[in-house]
């Protein structure tokens, strides 16, 4: 098995972006890859998509994205994991290189959300999950699935909604510091704490926007790597697990037993200790898809014990020069979630982070060369977490 890198990596603009279609978005993404790498469409042998898409009127995009951006004949997919279809379509374009099937591979993550109307766009979302029993029958929707999880934990842990507030507060002030971010603006926790309520205890700045976007990484095999490029990303290792479709049949509602499992198997890859986890680490991209999701991502990933992870929000760890810096580009909060995009945005961002590519106000010091981000697909029906390192794995 062969030694994955990352020579290339391209992000679009987060937000509402009905300026173009489909493909267009997700070449502005490649194109950007491709010149970072300084590759042509001709050295890409396998490509990947990212794509939800429920909404959107393209049904075979990878096909349409393909044909735009020069790709063919090679060949492609697309796949599909909920919100963490990016991280999918990361994986397989890295088993094609680290198996010796190719070289060099291609995945993009691309969303447009507001092809829909929004309430379409939430129902759509909703059904992401148990249709029949879940939504057919009680109309949960994801606000409320994740309302589940925040009454849950601040029931048994005695979190104040403030706990939560300090997540979006955070997340907004990097936010306003990323030029890719769909909301550049920082909030204060008063500015949270009069926002509308979504689902209770979650409010509309607890949640994470319908966004559209792109972004999109190159892989190359170690041999391939070392011709490209003298700073290489490595891709460490990778774990990823499931959940159960109906939360019914789930006993803790104050974590998400997938990432967790998932972080564990990429830990173990890797030779890192769950408990102490966060020392390895100069930085990290968790699925903040609503503040609660980020609370417990802290704890699932061992950054904090059970119970104690709204204490690292409580007390600015997550922060620039904190224990361990969380969504230091806005997380999915601020940033946006473009579902198909979100997890290779998260590989763009740790990558840049390695490099020191990271845009003024959100660079973290490097000292260990290594990050990782966590992508969770619904409320843990899928999850994926991934390490990266400036320093080249072991074979």
């Amino acid at each position: 098995m062969k030694n994955v890198a990352i020579v290339g990596t391209g992000h679009t603009k987060f937000g509402v972006r009905t300026d173009v279609n489909l493909q267009e978005l997700a070449w502005e993404a490649i194109k950007q890859a491709l010149e970072e790498a300084s590759l042509d469409q001709s050295d890409i042998q396998y490509f990947v998509v990212g794509n939800f898409g429920n909404w959107s009127s393209e049904e075979i995009p990878a096909v349409v994205i393909g044909e735009y951006s020069n790709l063919n004949p090679n060949g492609t997919m697309r796949v599909e994991a909920a919100c963490a279809t990016g991280s999918a379509a990361l994986r397989d374009a890295y088993l094609s290189v680290k198996s010796g099937e190719v070289d060099i591979a291609l995945a993009v993550g691309v969303e447009q959300m507001h092809q829909s109307p929004n309430p379409n766009t939430i129902e759509l979302i909703g059904r992401a999950g148990d249709y029949f029993w879940e939504f057919q029958n009680f109309g949960l929707t994801f606000p409320s699935y994740y309302a589940l999880h925040a009454s849950a934990y601040m029931s048994k842990y005695n979190v104040k909604e403030e706990d939560l507030g300090n997540i979006a507060v955070k997340n907004h002030y990097y936010g306003a510091r990323n030029p890719y971010a769909q909301f550049q603006k920082e909030i204060t926790m008063e500015d949270y704490l009069k926002s509308r309520p979504v689902a209770y205890p979650l409010r509309i700045l607890d949640s994470s926007p319908i966004t559209d976007g792109a972004a999109a990484v190159l892989l190359a095999s170690e041999e391939v790597a070392k011709r490209i490029t003298d700073s290489p990303i490595w891709i460490t290792s990778q774990g990823t697990a499931s959940g159960t479709a109906n939360l019914s049949r789930r006993s803790d509602f104050t974590h998400i037993e997938a990432a967790e499992l998932a972080a564990k198997q990429a830990y173990k890859k890797a030779g890192i200790n769950f408990e102490t986890s966060w020392k390895y680490f100069d930085v990290a991209e968790v699925h903040d898809c609503f503040t609660i999701a980020e609370v417990m991502a802290y704890e699932d990933l061992g950054f904090a014990k059970r119970g104690e992870g709204y204490q690292l929000a409580r007390e600015n760890q997550t922060y620039i020069g904190g224990k361990i810096p969380v969504n230091v580009d806005g997380g999915l909060k601020a940033k946006g979630h473009p579902i198909g995009a979100t997890g290779i945005s998260m590989a763009v961002s740790i990558t840049r982070q390695l490099l020191y590519r990271s845009h003024k106000g959100t660079q973290v010091d490097v000292k260990n060369g290594m990050g990782l981000f966590h992508n969770v697909g619904g409320t843990g029906h899928y999850a994926y977490v991934t390490i990266l390192s400036s320093r080249r794995p072991s074979s």
